[in-house]
Parts: structure tokens; C-alpha cells; sequence
């Protein structure tokens, strides 16, 4: 893609005092004539390209404007790379890691072998979350409606988005967009999203808030439980909630507390952990387990007889 090209060019001109026209067209392997059109938009861009014929001639940029290759110690550059490969093990495609050559092209510091860094943002649903992440990449850069069905706790709709951001946070992927079902700005959850298609129908950018990501906003809380774990479940609740989220009691057993936004998720949760936890308020959470537990004896309770 053109812009990968832009960026590669420029990283070289950073790097290097001086190259060719021939040179930087066999190496992104295009002609001369789109390199010297590439040298024009990073003119028009701002950046202060000079050109010189003949016999020691060659393309480089203006002297002052040359960032020191020390600013970008090795420590940084792996910093960035170890970013740009990431997002590769959500693209579905090489894209990232073809760019991320590019920016190293000329720079024997930086090294593969040298990574100390690995980060896979893929998830567990990574052969099915990688189509969409695909498409709704392709719906921003082209301006266009993507239409989906999403399943919430709620139930079962048909909408049609236009989508601005793809976020990651919480361990999930999302996209923050303007519902044309609920006139407002929505974060949908990839993974509860399924049919993602990038229509045909294009939209005018709006002037779009950036999404409130903060855990008030996206978990408002408002259902305070408590609840005594077993000794053998510490790892658990410093893995999902921190090593302060709960207190020792004199037997052992651990005192949780916190706050929850969704009924059905926090009675999930807790049945997770059987016979590991018991539930102490509120009261409407016990009665829901109970009734829970006397429908499973009902379903297993003829077993072994």
C-alpha cells in the first residue's frame, strides 16, 4: 500500500545520508516514476526532501531536519515493533509485519533476535475475530456503514453502525460507532457480534466523541455482594479482581467485596467456583443460586440410583 511505501522511504531517508531513485525502487519494486511520485507527497506533506542529478546526486533530506538515530534507542524501537507485530496477531494478513521491515530496513541494531517483548491481543476467538477486525478496518478507512447482528444480555437485534474506532480493552475487542437504530454512540463487543458486513452505503464523518473506556462508564456497578471463597481459590480472585479485593478471616476463608454491574454475569461467575463460595448478600443472589442448585439436582439428581 501506498502509505506503507510513504513510511518506508522516509524511515530510509532518516537513517541513511543519501539514495537513489533506482535504489528505492528496487527495493519496494515500483517504478521510478512512482518513487518520484512518492518523493513529491512527502514534499506536499512538509517534509524537506532534496533532490541532485548526476554523478553524486541522489535524494536525502535538507540537513537540520535529520532526527538523530539515538533518539530512537533500541530499548524504543523494540518497544514499537513489539506493537506493530501485535496487532498482526489480530489483522488476519502480514500487513503489520511488512511495515514493521520497512521502519528496520538499514537498522542492524534493531534485530528480531533481540525481541524480549511478545504480545498477542488475538484471544482465544482469533480465527473468528480476525474476519471481523478485517472488515471493520475496511469500513473506517472507507467511510462505510458495516451491518452486523449482536447478541446481548437483552437479546437478539439487527443493527447498522457507523464505525469510527476499534478498541481493545478489558481482554476484548470492540467498536466504538454511531447506532443507526439508537441514534447514539455505542460500544459493541466483537465476539457478540456475528454477519459483520461492510455494506455499500457511505456516511459522512460526524465530529466524534472519543469513547469513555473508564471501568465507571462501561461497568457502572450498583450490585454490592460479598462473599466467602475457600483458602484454595486466592489465585483466582487476585487474577480477576487484585490481591486487595478481599480480606482473610479468622478461619481462613477469604471475604470478597465489590461492586457489579449484571445480575445473570455475577451469579455465572460465582456457580463457577461450586461449592468453593458462599454467597452472603444480597439476599436475591442467594435465592437465584438456591433455586439454580435445586433445578441441577433435579436434572443429575437421579444419577447413581
Amino acid at each position: 500500500m501506498k502509505i506503507d511505501r510513504l513510511i518506508g522511504i522516509l524511515s530510509i531517508l532518516l537513517q541513511e545520508e543519501k539514495t537513489t531513485a533506482p535504489e528505492l525502487a528496487e527495493r519496494f519494486e515500483v517504478s521510478r516514476r512512482t518513487i518520484n511520485r512518492d518523493i513529491e507527497d512527502l514534499c506536499k506533506a512538509g517534509i524537506p526532501i532534496k533532490t541532485a542529478q548526476g554523478t553524486g546526486g541522489g535524494i536525502s533530506i535538507m540537513d537540520g531536519y535529520r532526527m538523530d538515530r539515538t533518539i530512537l534507542s533500541s530499548k524504543d524501537m523494540q518497544m514499537i515493533l513489539a506493537g506493530l507485530r501485535s496487532l498482526d496477531s489480530v489483522s488476519g494478513s502480514r500487513y503489520y509485519s511488512q511495515l514493521m521491515e520497512k521502519i528496520q530496513t538499514g537498522s542492524s541494531e534493531f534485530i528480531s533476535g533481540r525481541d524480549s517483548m511478545l504480545i498477542d491481543l488475538s484471544s482465544w476467538y482469533k480465527g473468528s475475530l480476525a474476519p471481523k477486525i478485517e472488515v471493520i478496518q475496511s469500513a473506517i478507512e472507507n467511510r462505510r456503514i458495516i451491518r452486523f447482528k449482536y447478541y446481548a444480555p437483552s437479546g437478539e437485534s439487527n443493527r447498522r453502525v457507523e464505525p469510527y474506532y476499534l478498541v481493545f480493552q478489558w481482554s476484548s475487542w470492540y467498536v466504538w460507532g454511531w447506532c443507526l437504530e439508537r441514534k447514539d454512540y455505542r460500544l459493541f463487543k466483537l465476539n457478540r457480534m456475528d454477519c459483520v458486513v461492510e455494506t455499500d452505503r457511505g456516511f459522512l464523518c460526524r465530529d466524534v466523541p472519543m469513547p469513555d473506556l473508564s471501568n465507571e462508564k462501561i461497568f457502572p456497578g450498583g450490585i454490592k455482594v460479598k462473599a466467602l471463597f475457600t483458602p484454595n481459590m486466592k489465585w483466582r480472585l487476585v487474577e480477576e479482581f487484585g490481591p486487595n479485593c478481599f480480606t482473610e478471616t479468622d478461619d481462613g476463608r477469604l471475604l470478597f467485596s465489590a461492586d457489579y454491574t449484571d445480575m445473570e454475569n455475577l451469579v455465572t461467575w460465582l456457580m463457577t467456583f461450586g461449592a468453593k463460595v458462599e454467597v452472603l448478600e444480597p439476599e436475591e443472589v442467594r435465592d437465584i443460586i438456591r433455586r439454580n442448585a435445586e433445578e441441577i439436582i433435579k436434572i443429575y439428581g437421579g444419577l447413581g440410583k
